[in-house]
């Protein structure tokens, strides 16, 4: 061999070069994030100039009228920095830093998981891009099939049978006699290229190409106790398959000086060569033109379910010559293979869940059409809306005829990898679709790597076509992509209900603080309280919320589209409702706290303060339970299952019982009763109560199953219903 190139000039260099151009393209979540948290931090820094300018100005007029501007002190100086202080804390408090932990968190818990469902994600925020995913453009073999080749039916002596099972093999047996058998086994073992390796481990394994290896399996599995004459014969004359005459031959000699071919391949080249057949006591009886017509039937019935076919047939002779070729008529027919590459068990539910999820799961093969279309409506993929096109006439498109025809499109046949690039292309440019590929081979690399998210197979695929993959599918298995949307579904509600959750916290953190600035001229909430709210509503909020497990019902509705909102309707109708109860709560407490509660100690302002703070940390406590669902009324299921979020729970309140008891003169509060303690946790919990009142209440969903074109509707039926 001469080398021709190496490195970056041969075909693999150039390819990895391509890969490598250009940034990497920010997620649908990290866009709608950072909007969110600009959005956030500016309405921050607005509250906290404006309760900074209040408080001043407050200060300088009560100054101004019982002392005078002209005579300053060093505990003038103090209060400016604790107003100061204290704006700056609402910036802290507004500015969502935790916002990136939940994120990296709910990524990271995701990616664990992951793992154990055999999937290995590369990048991190895969997991969160296959959750917003509208289509799914797949190979096929390995993928939606096992990429393993087995004997489906057997046509012999006139007979049909199915052979995917044992009762189906023994059925055979009993239908046709030991010498009839005997015929089929020998054909089967002497006329094959595959052989049985043993294993280090003392398994056995068949070797040779997958068509050999399926009738080989076949074979063994058929022989079990049968002493069959395959063994007591010993070849003389071998000669392999070839593509131009379609077929493979043997030449045996029997105990009986007499010698027999055995032929096998395409079946309309066997079955020209034969004028005789095996009946079922094993005898020659000659072929009627009524039986010829019979068996041609028969393979268009096995080819028109997918499978592939092929003749064996056996021809007596008393010599040979070993210059000549096999003969090519007087052959006596003995049975038809209908091979095939069986469904992976779970794919065609899998689809099914992609369906009622609103992802369309589209199938792009190298394989003839008609193995296509019956593999692609086994799977359930190709529905009678659906259209199935080959590679040449989807190339031969314009871009108007690609626009009316890509939504219709289930199953591209006889593709080359550029038409499934094309084909994603087109997705992500003219429709705004989230594309999902699948991808084995080298030349896989350029559709992997222009999708939203490309999953690489880890047996069948190749290291380049792993390089250019977010995510790789370690079981080569559908199955497996669908855990990733649906964990990607996960990341996306979790980080929804952490804003939601956090919004609530600092909508009443702000307002509380800003309209006690204006009416009483100092804020209830400390800086250092502030501080110990923002770490329960960010840190340990995050932790909560960011590690909740998917459940069904995330697929159950369409995937979220570019450009949709990410605070929905939803989102707003719960964090206004339990914004207004905590501000009608704790401003009763502020402005009549002392008469509601018949308060009249000495401290009792502080007392008050106490109250105030530990009411509204027991509110966003319960109001943290109440995130878990943002539309079911119940917010339990499952939470006793997630021990993360329980532990959190319990770490919240006993560092505020530590805080409200043991450190006053850090955190500014006094030790409350415990008939106050049983107030503030009451009024904490009524906002459970207040959050299920909200969601009876309807909103609009924002959830569009349809793109703006009408593009990808809903399957619909009584599994949609």
């Amino acid at each position: 061999m001469m080398v021709a190139a190496v490195g970056m000039r041969t075909e693999w260099g150039r390819l990895m070069s391509t890969l490598s151009e250009g940034g990497e393209d920010e997620t649908p979540l990290q866009v709608k994030l950072n909007g969110v948290a600009t959005i956030i931090g500016k309405i921050g820094l607005v509250f906290a100039t404006l309760t900074f300018v209040v408080l001043m100005v407050r200060f300088l007029i009560e100054k101004g009228v019982t002392v005078g501007l002209s005579k300053w002190y060093s505990t003038d100086a103090l209060t400016i920095v604790n107003y100061f202080a204290t704006a700056v804390t609402i910036i802290v408090v507004a500015v969502p830093e935790g916002l990136p932990l939940a994120v990296t968190l709910s990524l990271a818990f995701a990616m664990k998981k992951l793992m154990n469902d055999k999937a290995l994600v590369r990048h991190l925020s895969a997991c969160e891009t296959m959750g917003s995913a509208g289509t799914i453009c797949t190979d096929k073999t390995g993928t939606l099939t096992t990429n393993h080749m087995v004997v489906d039916k057997i046509w012999i002596a006139e007979v049909s049978k199915s052979v995917t099972s044992n009762n189906t093999l023994e059925d055979l047996n009993s239908v046709i006699s030991p010498t009839t058998l005997g015929l089929l086994l020998q054909g089967i073992f002497e006329n094959t290229s595959a052989e049985v390796v043993k294993e280090k481990d003392g398994t056995q394994t068949v070797l040779g190409t997958p068509t050999e290896r399926a009738i080989f399996e076949f074979g063994l599995k058929l022989e079990g106790g049968h002493n069959a004459e395959d063994r007591t014969c010993t070849k003389v004359k071998v000669e392999p398959f070839n593509s131009v005459r379609k077929k493979m031959a043997v030449l045996v000699s029997l105990p009986n000086d007499t010698y027999r071919w055995f032929s096998k391949g395409a079946s309309e080249i066997v079955v020209q060569m034969c004028d005789m057949m095996v009946d079922a006591d094993g005898n020659s009886v000659p072929l009627s033109e009524a039986q010829r017509k019979n068996i041609l039937d028969t393979i268009n019935s096995f080819a028109s379910d997918a499978l592939r076919t092929l003749c064996l047939a056996y021809k007596e002779v008393d010599g040979f010559d070993n210059d000549s070729d096999s003969p090519t008529s007087g052959f006596t027919l003995i049975s038809i293979f209908g091979i095939k590459d069986p469904v992976r068990p779970g794919v065609k539910d899998a689809v099914k869940a992609c369906m009622s999820a609103g992802i369309i799961v589209r199938m792009v093969t190298g394989d003839n059409i008609n193995t296509a279309i019956a593999i692609a409506k086994e799977c359930g993929i190709l529905t009678d809306d659906g259209i199935a096109i080959e590679g040449p006439d989807f190339r031969n498109k314009s871009p108007e005829e690609m626009r009316d025809l890509i939504p219709k499109i289930r199953v591209m046949a006889r593709s080359l990898p550029l038409d499934k690039h094309t084909l994603v292309t087109n997705l992500r440019g003219m429709f705004h679709e989230v594309v999902a590929v699948t991808g084995d081979g080298t030349n896989d690399a350029p559709a992997l790597h222009e999708a939203d998210i490309g999953l690489a197979m880890g047996i069948a695929g190749t290291e380049v076509a792993k390089e250019s993959a977010d995510v790789i599918v370690l079981d080569d298995n559908f199955s497996t992509i669908i855990n990733v949307a649906r964990w990607g579904r996960a990341v996306y509600i979790n980080i929804q209900k952490f804003v939601q959750f956090q919004l609530t916290v600092n909508v009443v953190a702000l307002v509380i603080n800003f309209v006690s600035a204006c009416i009483t001229g100092s804020a209830p909430l400390t800086a250092v309280q502030l501080l110990w709210v923002n770490m329960i509503m960010d840190t340990l909020g995050a932790l909560a919320l960011a590690t909740e497990p998917p459940n069904d019902d995330m697929m159950k509705r369409p995937p979220v589209r570019r450009g949709e909102s990410f605070i929905t309707k939803v989102m707003w109708r719960n964090v206004i409702g339990q914004s207004l109860y905590q501000l009608v709560v704790l401003g009763a407490l502020m402005f009549g706290g002392e008469q509601l509660l018949n308060i009249k100690d000495a401290d009792s302002k502080s007392v008050i303060n106490t109250l105030i703070f530990n009411s509204f940390v027991f509110c966003q406590v319960f109001n943290e339970i109440n995130s878990r669902e943002m539309q079911k009324i119940n917010v339990f299921r499952g939470m006793i299952s997630n021990w993360i979020f329980i532990g959190i729970i319990a770490v919240t309140v006993a560092f505020q019982v530590v805080i409200i008891e043991f450190l006053g003169t850090f955190a500014s509060t006094v030790p409350l009763s415990w008939q106050l303690w049983l107030v503030s946790v009451g009024l904490g919990s009524i906002s459970l109560i207040v959050g299920a009142i909200l969601k009876c209440i309807p909103v609009k969903s924002d959830e569009n199953p349809s793109s703006p074109n009408g593009y990808m509707p809903l399957p619909s039926g009584p599994d949609n219903i």
